[in-house]
Order: structure tokens, then C-alpha cells, then sequence
């Protein structure tokens, strides 16, 4: 597979990736959320403060595919191993990383507001940070490994 094609099948995953989320906050949550509040008017009041939270625990994931897309692109440019990425890789680690404290400290402000289960937010937060340090652990290892690669291709450029 050439870099063009592998840029290109980045790309194609990243929209996908994309479009799904989209998809998932922008429709299935808050029509899933409407449909427990009618089901549950008891918990009415919990529908926009769990929309908004987890809206904006999308934020940081729909700003890691920007810097994906950025990536893919240098690898389409036949950049893979530079400084640049190792950059871009490092910022998706710190954004995996604060998304996933954020959403752990926020399930639990809600549980402690009333507004969740223990549960809930044992089992749910837990899974969903887990994930989210796997991303950001996966990332931080591409990034050092992508800016030791990098190092050594200037190193090689500059041998005659």
C-alpha cells in the first residue's frame, strides 16, 4: 500500500469517524435522553445537564480528528516520520487524557448532584476512561516513537 492510499484510508475512517459521532451526539443521545424523560418525568430535570456534558466530552474527540486528518495528510505528503506529527500525536494524547479525567470528575459531580446512579457512573465512567488513558497511552508511544524516527531520518538526510 502506497502512502498516498493510506492517506487516503485515513481519511475515509476519519470522516466515517466523523459523521458517526455526529450522528451518535447529535441524534441517538438526545432522542434517547427524550425518550427516558417521557418514560421517567421523574428525572426530567437530568436531560440537559447529561446533554451538555456529554456534548462537551465530544469536543475534545471531534478535535482529535482534525489533528488526525493533519496526520494523515503528512503521511499522504510522504511525511510520516517528522517533528510535526510526533507533535500532533502528543496534543490527541493530552486531549485523550483531560477528556477522560474530565469525563470521570464529571460523571461523578453529577452523582453527587443527584442527577446520576452510582452505578451508572461506576461502571460507565470506569469503561469509558479506561478507553479513553488506552488512547492517550497508544498516542504518547507514537508520538515518542514517531519523533525517534524522526530524529534519525534528519540525522540520516544529513549523512552523504
Amino acid at each position: 500500500m502506497t502512502q498516498q492510499n493510506l492517506s487516503k484510508w485515513l481519511k475515509a475512517i476519519i470522516i466515517g469517524t466523523g459523521i458517526f459521532g455526529l450522528v451518535v451526539f447529535g441524534l441517538l443521545v438526545p432522542s434517547y435522553g427524550a425518550s427516558l424523560r417521557s418514560i421517567y418525568p421523574e428525572f426530567s430535570n437530568r436531560y440537559w445537564p447529561w446533554l451538555v456534558f456529554l456534548w462537551l466530552c465530544a469536543l475534545p474527540c471531534f478535535a482529535s480528528l482534525f489533528f488526525g486528518w493533519k496526520i494523515a495528510s503528512n503521511i499522504g505528503a510522504d511525511n510520516s516520520f517528522s517533528f510535526e506529527n510526533a507533535r500532533l500525536f502528543k496534543i490527541i494524547s493530552g486531549l485523550a487524557a483531560a477528556d477522560s479525567a474530565f469525563f470521570l470528575i464529571g460523571n461523578w459531580a453529577l452523582v453527587f448532584m443527584n442527577m446520576s446512579h452510582p452505578g451508572i457512573a461506576l461502571i460507565f465512567a470506569s469503561l469509558v476512561t479506561f478507553v479513553g488513558i488506552a488512547v492517550s497511552v497508544v498516542c504518547a508511544a507514537l508520538s515518542h516513537l514517531v519523533y525517534k524516527s524522526a530524529v534519525m531520518k534528519s540525522e540520516s538526510d544529513l549523512t552523504i
